[in-house]
């Protein structure tokens, strides 16, 4: 995370480009979300994981119980405590999703230009020419003609591992298909994706709800990943539903956003939500290939200027196999951190591929060079420009730190704050150098038992790009005028300075609460 900017637009020597980077404390400001699973749930792998770049951990509820995925959880915590790393938890609902059951297990072989029919009874057997689906209502959904994309775990775009249907005709609950391509599928469960078809399936189902109030609670789960969300009203009721179970009332939201509908109601959505996933497997299946790329671009823009975080997922689908990604997929990993992405998501290739580590350090090493090029000043701009005047309070303040960092070349922002909204419009500007963000819990009492808040806020910084959480100790008030605030801004610097960040002669600019002014200042360090 070198502040020394490549400029793209000006003459560099090309030799440049091949010297090393530098290692660095944080191996990237764009976050990496991992996601847990058969390949990846051991305490080893998890340090491993989180070493190179992890800090966020998503639990997928679309396959595996609860005492799976709680055992996984339980190494994650025993990962963070070794390797003094922090961490955050996403649960992924499965939400409306249809899928394919082979209760065998054995592999399927689908051969083109031949029919098989789906079935809504799950009691037979999964072979060449019958598959059962968990969906009653398929056959009212479709019409010949339709297009209908099966794969495992999601869709990886190969044609020997996903299959191609085309709706022949509907006979009574079942719908007969045609094989447009030649396929083997392999495992119990395969997700069954209809293209640009509504289906009456509520986005937060019976089980997902049972799934939260038990798992979620007991693990006071930081993030939720809304699958499928579809409107507004699917953030409204997940957010009700959040409300009424206990601490999980401060679980952040993300709408995950995966077909036509979705997309359709954005602006409401992002509206509604805390931060949005974009989804680009299902997407991918339902745009067509040439407006992917368009979405992304307008919806991580959106996300941007909102000051909500943009997660991309699907970007290295070959390294599920192959220790190197190929060329196109590491300038998409480098194109979605230069239009402005806050956090990278890996499904498969650390679910179960064979490479998890060496996955999330590709990644992460590739988002490195990619911020050296990132246009800050043109993107300050825009962000200035949509914010328009006058701009909040805070706001104003938070983006003229970000200014004089960068005018005086800090090697590091302080943001002091207790609900973590500073330091997030902080990084809405996308500061060359990382925000470590003080976050000081507030104390509170219902007259039976104090409690302290910023666990949760301090977490859920770590999917911001360039956010970087420190807890304080609770006595010391995030806006103090006094000399507690100082003894908080000696441990914050001292951390700095442990992870790397700060060297002497450094210049650090702060942000704090003096009274109810936000003020910013300049400190420029000793030996």
């Amino acid at each position: 995370m070198d502040s020394n900017h490549i400029q793209l637009d000006e003459p560099i020597r090309m030799a440049s480009i091949l010297e090393p980077s530098k290692p660095t404390f944080f191996p990237a400001m764009t976050k990496i979300v991992g996601t847990l699973g058969p390949k990846s749930r051991s305490v080893d792998i998890i340090s491993g994981c989180l070493k190179a770049g992890m800090s966020v951990a998503r639990f997928d509820f679309s396959w595996g119980d609860a005492e799976y995925h709680q055992e996984t959880l339980g190494n994650l915590k025993a990962a963070i405590k070794s390797t003094e790393k922090l961490c955050s938890v996403m649960l992924d609902t499965v939400g409306p999703e249809l899928q394919v059951i082979n209760k065998t297990e054995r592999p399927i072989s689908l051969q083109a230009e031949t029919l098989v029919v789906l079935t809504p009874d799950q009691d037979k057997e999964a072979t060449s020419n019958l598959l059962p689906i968990n969906f009653s209502g398929l056959s009212k959904a479709v019409n010949k003609g339709d297009t209908i994309f099966i794969g495992q775990y999601l869709f990886t775009g190969s044609e020997t591992t996903s299959v191609w249907l085309e709706v022949n005709e509907v006979n009574g609950e079942d719908v007969v298909c045609l094989i447009k391509n030649s396929a083997t599928l392999a495992g119990q469960l395969f997700t069954l994706h209809v293209s640009q078809v509504h289906i009456e399936l509520p986005t937060l189902t019976d089980k997902d709800k049972e799934v939260i109030s038990t798992w979620g609670v007991r693990n006071n789960i930081d993030f939720l990943s809304l699958s499928y969300t579809r409107h507004a009203e699917d953030v409204r009721h997940a957010r009700e539903y959040l409300s009424k179970l206990g601490d999980l009332h401060q679980t952040l939201i993300f709408a995950k956003i995966e077909n036509i509908e979705g997309l359709n109601h954005f602006d409401e959505i992002l509206q509604e939500a805390d931060g949005i996933i974009l989804s680009r497997g299902n997407l991918g299946i339902d745009l067509p290939p040439e407006k992917v790329f368009v979405f992304q671009k307008a919806a991580v823009y959106k996300c941007n200027m909102a000051g909500k975080p943009a997660v991309v997922t699907r970007v290295v689908d070959s390294m599920t196999d192959n220790l190197r990604p190929t060329r196109a997929e590491a300038t998409d990993v480098a194109n979605a951190v230069l239009d402005g992405s806050d956090a990278i998501l890996l499904g498969a290739e650390t679910l179960r591929g064979l490479y998890p580590i060496e996955t999330i350090s590709t990644v992460g090493k590739i988002c490195a060079e990619a911020e050296k090029v990132f246009n800050q000043d043109l993107y300050f701009k825009k962000a200035s420009k949509f914010a328009g005047d006058p701009m909040s309070h805070l706001e104003s303040i938070a983006s003229s730190a970000v200014r004089a960092a960068i005018k005086v070349k800090a090697s590091a922002i302080i943001c002091f704050t207790s609900t973590g909204r500073a330091a997030r419009l902080i990084a809405k500007y996308r500061p060359t150098m990382p925000v470590i963000s003080v976050v000081v819990p507030r104390v509170s009492t219902n007259q039976l038992r104090w409690t302290f808040t910023g666990a949760f806020e301090a977490r859920q910084s770590l999917i911001v790009r360039g956010l970087f959480p420190m807890l304080a100790d609770p006595r010391h008030a995030a806006d103090s005028a006094n000399s507690t605030n100082e003894s908080v801004l000696k441990v914050a610097l001292d951390h700095g300075k442990a992870c790397g960040v700060i060297k002497p002669h450094d210049r650090v600019v702060i942000f704090q609460k003096v009274g109810e002014a936000s003020v910013v200042k300049i400190l420029e360090l000793e030996d």
